[in-house]
């Protein structure tokens, strides 16, 4: 009876019911969706791995990797228990995730079609922003040690990043060229 009351009221969601605080897409088109790769930066664009909307983040600094909305919703939790001693602080989630993973069980003899649906992951090449603190002004050190505590929640290296730090293009750090002006004015002379 509830298997049929669910296809027929939500035929495009998985078996789970989606509550507000689950990090899940309101709607698929595919609920069995191919396994893919971590997509490798190599084409030149640097978007997604500077700041965009707070003051203080954390970005993968290892190998790219795929999250489980169970490990952003744990670092989340993480960041927020950590800096509601400030008033209006906010914690910005730069990644969603909108993939489906199938699992079959173990010891499963072959064929009998994909397994069933198990959890949503998104996959995150390296250099991507994951996580940014803003809304208010917060003490670095308190910035630090929230955005440290979320990172050991997460699978691989990240690393602390500010406003001011460069874009990265992988494993590359992409310095910002010096200006023209600062270029000529050690090789000026003075004529007399």
């Amino acid at each position: 009876m509830f298997l049929l009351l669910r296809t027929t009221l939500a035929p495009h969601l998985p078996a789970g019911v989606r509550f507000r605080s689950q990090l899940a897409p309101r709607q698929v088109q595919h609920v069995k969706r191919h396994k893919g790769r971590v997509p490798i930066p190599i084409g030149g664009s640097t978007k997604g791995t500077t700041l965009a909307y707070g003051e203080w983040g954390i970005r993968i600094k290892g190998m790219g990797v795929r999250f489980s909305a169970k490990q952003l919703t744990t670092a989340e939790e993480v960041i927020k228990r950590k800096i509601k001693v400030v008033k209006g602080a906010k914690v910005y989630l730069r990644v969603f995730p909108d993939i489906p993973v199938c699992i079959k069980g173990n010891e499963t003899r072959m064929g009998k079609g994909k397994g069933t649906f198990e959890f949503w992951a998104t996959r995150v090449p390296t250099g991507r922003v994951i996580f940014e603190i803003g809304g208010t002004p917060i003490r670095e050190e308190l910035a630090r040690e929230a955005l440290r505590q979320a990172a050991d929640k997460l699978p691989t290296i990240m690393e602390f990043i500010t406003r001011s730090t460069p874009p990265r293009l992988g494993n590359l750090v992409l310095q910002p060229e010096p200006s023209t002006d600062q270029l000529s004015s050690p090789t000026q002379t003075v004529e007399t």
